[in-house]
């Protein structure tokens, strides 16, 4: 995400250019009314203040409830459009913003915040453009304990970007001023102008009456003092020309300049005027370069760079067509050999599988070009086989138009367990630029196989994510909500990292990045025929199909039955969705289940401990998201058989 920065010395005006103020449905002050909004019933209830003015939700008269979820009416604004918040928490507790799109089963989390004040705080959050009717739920939270409670003034909706603003509003739009003892951005204009000012009139209204934001430098007491003004953190993607007007006056050595930062306070300058004083209000535009995909969408998209192989090299390509060292390959389902990681029995490139008899070898995979001042993050896996020592066994450059190499971003360190493992790099050239996946075999007695998968580029750095779907759960940072059935089960789903202590059967790592979390049963804590339920939180229910997706591992000469089963309130019996009945592979195996529940439903993931020892199944990386399933690779909804739990299926 980015803000907009304004810093300068002396004197300066600035207003952003803004349509004249049109609040949207969904917006209310409750003043007459909650303007629409009810309390969800399946939670605590917000309250009108007897008074008026605002709504509020207060641990007191929450009971047994922890929170208390205001919804909107349907809201069908297909523009891009922003909400302006004005709250206050008071002593412990937390308030959410969602959208709920019709026919979801989750609503999607765009802002929250936690910290108490002592007065009323602006928060700015952007809608995009969509046209699917939704509707903005505010969830406040309390903790337990007397003097705990959350409180809204006034929600605004308006058309636009919340970095928009034309300082008409009291909030000014969620723009703040860093406090300087000196110099500061003040709010200008009024009904009447103030006698010893020289400044202009108001560019908005074309009068004395409206505001604007300037800075004097007349209080300024110590050299290169700055006055900063900072807009709202944008929450989610946006692109366009930033544009607004300024008066300047200023001496030479003066600095003007607008810069924008991310998350991880990086700053980059955007604009700086070439002149000192102007005569006039003077209108800018900016095409905004942000260093995050979450501030600009380009005019190139950076994933004809991604690969997964299963449809062959896509636009990459070997240095030599007579010397190819990397060969697209598969393995089917087996107990022995880990096969891709995009899906278990699908592709991904392996060098050094033709050339075991030559005394060496270089292989260099080129990939796409991609254009220079951008930001870029690139993901991958690689996976090793029977090295002895990884100096060169696999390197990553960075290559210019003339195929020089500029830079070498990354290389193995160390020899990794048998297990896929993700590797993210951080990259920014001036130029346009490849990447350049190079092994190098100086010695036959000392190479191995090596081998990549799923390559993707996007731009921004990989340290600010995206964060999770909703719907979505990898275990990285807990459980996700998912609870562990008590009545019907006789031992729970683990969640753990690394290899799983029991020989022979179990993952060696998780499918996420190899070295994170995943859940699983540990046979040996369980008897035979002893099961092990994990329930998703109540889902919403929806009209469209829906699709879930999900990694499993299988690996053990007693591996028992991992099913798939859909639950609601009005049916005794749980609906079988997918199954699958003794050893499948070594891998981590891809599943894509096509279901359809239009009322509150929870999806359950029930493994039954095989005959032996050698039964742990594992689950990681869960997505369920709107249907159908886009490549339902893994079709077959139910495999094995029950007398032979051992059975391997190809």
């Amino acid at each position: 995400m980015s803000s907009v920065c304004l810093t300068l010395h002396a004197l300066l005006l600035c207003g952003f250019l803004r349509a004249q103020l049109q609040l949207l449905p969904g917006s209310c002050n409750f003043e007459l009314g909650t303007c629409g909004y009810t309390s969800d019933p399946e939670y605590g209830s917000w309250s009108m203040n007897e008074e008026g003015h605002l709504i509020t939700v207060d641990s007191a008269f929450l009971h047994d409830q922890e929170q208390a979820v205001l919804v909107s009416p349907v809201l069908d604004q297909q523009d891009w459009s922003c909400v302006r918040l004005v709250y206050q928490i008071t002593g412990r507790g937390s308030l959410k913003l969602h959208v709920r799109p019709d026919g979801d089963n989750f609503d999607h989390q765009l802002w929250n915040a936690n910290k108490a004040s002592d007065s009323w705080l602006i928060a700015s959050v952007d809608l995009p453009n969509t046209t699917v009717p939704y509707q903005v739920l505010l969830e406040g939270r309390p903790e337990h304990g007397s003097g705990n409670s959350v409180a809204i003034f006034e929600i605004h909706i308006v058309t636009g970007y919340c970095i928009e603003c034309n300082f008409e509003e009291h909030h000014l739009c969620g723009y703040s001023n860093s406090w300087n003892p000196n110099v500061n951005w003040y709010v200008g204009g009024s009904v009447a102008r103030e006698p010893e000012s020289n400044l202009l009139v108001n560019h908005t209204n074309n009068n004395q009456r409206g505001h604007y934001m300037y800075v004097d430098s007349v209080y300024a007491k110590h050299f290169q003092e700055v006055a900063k003004l900072t807009s709202p953190m944008t929450t989610v993607p946006m692109a366009g020309c930033l544009s607004f007007y300024y008066h300047r006056d200023q001496e030479r050595g003066n600095i003007f300049s607008v810069f924008t930062k991310d998350q991880l306070g990086h700053f980059e300058e955007i604009w700086r005027p070439e002149v000192y004083v102007t005569t006039a209000w003077t209108l800018v535009g900016i095409d905004i370069k942000a260093p995050h995909p979450l501030e600009v969408k380009p005019t190139f998209d950076p994933s004809i760079a991604n690969c997964d192989f299963e449809n062959g090299l896509c636009l990459y390509y070997h240095e030599k067509e007579d010397s190819k060292v990397w060969s697209r390959v598969s393995v089917k389902p087996n107990a022995y050999r880990i096969g891709d990681h995009t899906k278990g029995t699908g592709c991904y490139l392996l060098a050094n599988t033709r050339f075991t008899s030559r005394p060496g070898y270089v292989g260099r995979l080129h990939g796409p070009f991609l254009p220079g001042n951008h930001k870029y993050c690139l993901r991958f896996y690689y996976l090793l086989h029977g090295f002895r020592k990884v100096d060169n066994a696999l390197s990553l450059y960075i290559y210019d138009e003339n195929n020089v190499a500029l830079e070498k971003v990354w290389s193995l360190a160390d020899t990794s367990r048998a297990v896929w493992t993700e590797v993210e790099i951080t990259y920014m050239k001036p130029m346009f630029s490849k990447v350049v996946f190079v092994s190098i075999c100086k010695n036959f007695w000392e190479c191995g196989l090596v081998a990549i998968d799923d390559i993707t580029i996007s731009l921004g750095d990989c340290q600010i994510t995206a964060g999770s779907l909703p719907g979505q759960c990898n275990f990285e940072n807990g459980v996700c909500g998912y609870i562990q059935d008590k009545k019907e089960d006789k031992a729970d789903w683990l969640r753990v990292r690394g290899h799983t202590p029991t020989s022979y059967t179990g993952p060696r790592g998780d499918h996420t990045t190899g070295v994170g979390y995943f859940m699983y049963i540990e046979a040996s804590l369980m008897h035979p025929g002893h099961k092990a339920r994990l329930r998703t939180s109540v889902l919403r229910g929806s009209l469209s199909p829906q699709c879930l997706i999900f990694y499993y591992h299988m690996y053990g000469s007693g591996t028992g039955i991992l099913s798939v089963l859909l639950h609601h309130g009005s049916k005794e019996h749980d609906t079988l969705l997918w199954r699958r009945r003794g050893e499948q592979s070594v891998s981590w195996m891809r599943a894509m289940v096509d279901y359809h529940c239009d009322v509150r439903h929870q999806i359950i993931f029930e493994a039954i401990r095989g005959p032996s020892l050698r039964s742990d199944i594992a689950i990681d990386d869960i997505l369920i998201k709107r249907g159908p399933c886009e490549d339902p690779g893994d079709i077959i909804p139910y495999s094995g058989f029950s007398e032979y739990f051992n059975e391997i299926e190809n």
